[in-house]
C-alpha cells in the first residue's frame, strides 16, 4: 500500500496526509472546496485549517472523489454526522475490497449506529480498520512522536495497514476490538465538554480528576453493551485519548465546554469556530444508545441535558453531586 487517498481537508486530515506523505508514500487528498484544493496545490499549504505547515511535496489535493478513490487505502477524515453521506458518494466509485481506515470520532445521531456501523451498512465489501487515539492535530503535523490505536477485525489487513500508516514519530498499536476503539474515541469528546465545563466554572482540578475517571467507566460499561471489551478503555483509544482531551485548550471539545461553564451561550461559541466540536453532536447519540442498551452514563447524560435540552448548567452539576453513594465498580 504506498498510494493513500485522504477524505476530509480539516485539520486532522491534513495532518495525516502529511504524515503519510513524510513516510514516503503517495498522497491524495481530498476535500469539496475547490478553491481550498488549488491552493494547497500552488502554495503546499492549507491556510485554513493549519496555516503555516508546508505540505509534503508527495501530496496532491483534488476535489474529484473518483479519483481519491482508485488509491490503494482509504482514510476517512469527514465529521462522523457526515461520513454516512461520503459513504454514499463512494459507493459508485469505489473499486471493491479497497481497506477503509476510519478517523472519525462518533455516533450517528439519527440511528444511533457506530461509524464502522455506518459502513458495514453502506460499503459492505470493503475491510474496514479504525484510527483513534490521543493526537493534536497540529503536534502530529509538525512530526512531534504520538502513539495511537488502530483497530480491524482481519488481522492480515491490520498488519499490512500497520506497517503502512506507521513510523517512528506516528506509531500505532494494533487491536481487533473495533467496537471498543470506536466507543473510546465517541465518548471521550462528551467527557471532555464536562470537563471544560468544570473548569470554566471553577471547580478545581480534583473535580476535573473524578470527571475522568468516572468517565472512563462510562466508556467501559457502553463498550461492553456493545459487544466490544471494557479493557480496550485503559488503552490509547480510551484512558490515553481522555487525558489528552480532557486537560488541553487545543481539544476543540474540552474548551467549548471551559467556555460553557464560563457562562457563554453554545450557539455563540459555536458561530465562532469553523472547526466541529464532535460532542455536540455525540452527547445527544450515546445518551439515547446508552439508554436503548440500559446503560447508566449520567456524565454524558447530563452534558447532553446541558446542550440539546436546555437544563440549567448549576441544577445539573448540583443533580450529579446529589447522586446516591455506591460502590465503585465499572
Amino acid at each position: 500500500m504506498t498510494r493513500l487517498a485522504v477524505l476530509g481537508g480539516g485539520s486532522w486530515g491534513t495532518a495525516l496526509a502529511h504524515t503519510a506523505g513524510r513516510a514516503h508514500h503517495e498522497v491524495v487528498l481530498w476535500a469539496r472546496d475547490e478553491a481550498l484544493v488549488a491552493h494547497i496545490n500552488t502554495h503546499r499549504e492549507n491556510p485554513r485549517y493549519l496555516p503555516d505547515l508546508a505540505l509534503d511535496p508527495a501530496i496532491r489535493a483534488t476535489s474529484d472523489l473518483a479519483h481519491a478513490a482508485r488509491c490503494e487505502v482509504l482514510l476517512l477524515v469527514v465529521p462522523a454526522q457526515h461520513l454516512r453521506a461520503l459513504a454514499e458518494r463512494l459507493a459508485p466509485v469505489l473499486p471493491g475490497g479497497r481497506p477503509l481506515v476510519i478517523c472519525s470520532k462518533g455516533i450517528e445521531r439519527e440511528s444511533g449506529a457506530l461509524m464502522s456501523e455506518v459502513l458495514a451498512e453502506v460499503l459492505p465489501e470493503c475491510p474496514l480498520a479504525v484510527l483513534s487515539g490521543p493526537t493534536f492535530a497540529g503536534e502530529v503535523a509538525r512530526g512531534l512522536p504520538c502513539a495511537v490505536t488502530l483497530a480491524c477485525a482481519q488481522e492480515s489487513v491490520g498488519l499490512a495497514l500497520l506497517n503502512t500508516l506507521g513510523s517512528r514519530r506516528f506509531r500505532p498499536y494494533l487491536s481487533d476490538d473495533v467496537i471498543g476503539v470506536e466507543v473510546g474515541g465517541a465518548v471521550k469528546n462528551v467527557i471532555a465538554i464536562a470537563c471544560g465545563i468544570v473548569i470554566g466554572r471553577g471547580l478545581g482540578e480534583n473535580a476535573r480528576a473524578a470527571l475522568i475517571t468516572r468517565g472512563l467507566a462510562e466508556v467501559a460499561r457502553l463498550s461492553g453493551a456493545k459487544g466490544g471489551r471494557p479493557e480496550t478503555s485503559m488503552g490509547l483509544s480510551g484512558l490515553g485519548d481522555l487525558a489528552l482531551t480532557c486537560c488541553g485548550l487545543q481539544s476543540r471539545n474540552y474548551s467549548l465546554g471551559v467556555a460553557l461553564g464560563e457562562g457563554r451561550a453554545l450557539a455563540d461559541v459555536l458561530a465562532e469556530r469553523r472547526t466541529v466540536a464532535e460532542g455536540v453532536f455525540t452527547a445527544e447519540a450515546v445518551s439515547a444508545l446508552a439508554d436503548s442498551l440500559g446503560v447508566e452514563m449520567p456524565i454524558c447524560e447530563a452534558v447532553h441535558a446541558v446542550l440539546n435540552l436546555g437544563a440549567d448548567l448549576g441544577e445539573t452539576i448540583a443533580g450529579l453531586l446529589a447522586r446516591p453513594f455506591r460502590a465503585e465498580r465499572a
